[in-house]
């Protein structure tokens, strides 16, 4: 279906286009997803940034998200699965800190000096290579809604059937190039699905902020 992550780009972008003008900001999930947002930013002529997140496991069963984390200290939780799994003040904190180091220390291999862009009032148009369980696409859109994104748009270029359920009202808009059955896993529908390098994503996020300046 794609060849790459950037043809998934291209394909993606051509059902953004509607954005065009709506002062959108386009987020790419690290790693994979930001070769696929930096040709939906060069599409729709916008910035491109990175929305790092990290999961919030409780913390004797890390699979088991109890919230997530987002820059600058911002939190988004679950308290129902906080109360039901018993996690005390002093054990999310501890998770909580230790996943904010790791949220900054991204951000800045990433970004550089670079400042993160402001979301206040704009459209996030949240970008991933595929849609697998969600739960890192539906924290990444609850923490660019806390950063006060007035809209926000979950785009990928492949999702399972049942996609736009698994994130609820996390996302207000939601645009896949494509829902095929059956679904195993987004590198099925890749020819090249390589693993993006971090040196990459600060590399296409450089080359992104350059031709905005």
């Amino acid at each position: 279906m794609f060849s790459d992550r950037s043809d998934a780009g291209q394909q993606l972008a051509a059902h953004l286009r509607h954005l065009r003008g709506e002062r959108a900001v386009v987020l790419g999930l690290p790693r994979g997803g930001v070769p696929v947002a930096f040709e939906v930013a060069r599409e729709l002529g916008g910035p491109l940034d990175v929305i790092v997140v990290r999961k919030l496991g409780v913390p004797y069963q890390p699979e088991l998200g109890m919230g997530a984390v987002g820059e600058d200290g911002v939190l988004v939780l679950n308290p129902e699965v906080i109360e039901s799994a018993a996690v005390s003040e002093d054990e999310l904190e501890d998770v909580e800190k230790r996943e904010q180091a790791e949220v900054q220390r991204r951000a800045r291999r990433y970004r550089g000096d670079r400042p993160r862009q402001p979301l206040d009032g704009r459209v996030a148009v949240v970008v991933d290579d595929g849609i697998a369980t969600g739960s890192t696409a539906r924290a990444a859109c609850r923490i660019a809604r806390a950063f006060g994104s007035r809209r926000i748009v979950l785009a990928v270029p492949v999702a399972p059937d049942g996609w736009k359920d698994r994130i609820g009202a996390d996302a207000d808009e939601f645009v896949s190039v494509a829902t095929p059955m059956p679904f195993y896993a987004i590198g099925q529908f890749y020819d090249d699905f390589s693993q993006t390098t971090d040196s990459q994503v600060a590399t296409l996020l450089e080359q992104a902020a350059a031709a905005t300046r």
